[in-house]
């Protein structure tokens, strides 16, 4: 019996109707989109997005410079954690000495708990500000992990909907010629009695 029920909608069949193979071969397409497509597709965008994002970090590496700092200012102190959080950073008064020789004093970020004395390691820009750190290896492969999984996310919603959208049409189109069909035959039996 299961192997006459399973794909009658491609045989032939008096009670197929164009509708139920329109909607058999868009289930097998689906499932081609949801196990094959859009794991490729996320695969496919997080590999690209990894080695943008590569790019990016190392062109900012390359257009900043790390210069080590003294802390002139304590900042704040740690705050206790039950599962040893990682503990927020802190903008903090730093002297450190600049590319080109020069002494300089200004805002380095470091962690908290930082005291007076201890060094920190500050990136300048061009003009010798100090900026925040340029994205590291773990933050590219994040972003992309977050645009891959985001990606067959999208694709697997497109899908879905639209394997809603033509289940609904096939519905409504199967109904209507179940209608018809009805229409034609459904006054032969109403003038038979029992």
């Amino acid at each position: 019996m299961r192997g006459q029920v399973f794909g009658w909608r491609w045989r032939r069949n008096p009670l197929r109707r164009r509708s139920d193979v329109v909607e058999a071969w868009t289930v097998l397409l689906v499932l081609f989109l949801l196990v094959l497509g859009a794991p490729a597709a996320g695969v496919a965008v997080g590999w690209w997005a990894h080695g943008d994002a590569r790019a990016h970090a190392v062109a900012e590496r390359a257009a900043l410079d790390l210069v080590s700092a003294v802390v002139v200012e304590d900042a704040p102190d740690a705050a206790p954690t039950a599962h040893g959080d990682k503990q927020p950073q802190y903008w903090v008064q730093a002297r450190w000495t600049e590319p080109d020789g020069g002494s300089r004093t200004g805002e380095a970020r470091v962690q908290a708990g930082t005291e007076r004395g201890d060094r920190a390691d500050v990136w300048l820009d061009s003009a010798g500000r100090s900026v925040p750190a340029p994205p590291t290896d773990t933050a590219v492969w994040q972003h992309a992990l977050a645009m891959g999984t985001w990606t067959t996310g999208g694709v697997v919603a497109v899908v879905l909907l639209g394997h809603f959208a033509v289940r609904r049409v096939a519905t409504r189109h199967r109904l209507a010629e179940w209608e018809r069909e009805w229409a034609r035959t459904g006054p032969e039996w109403r003038h038979r009695r029992a």
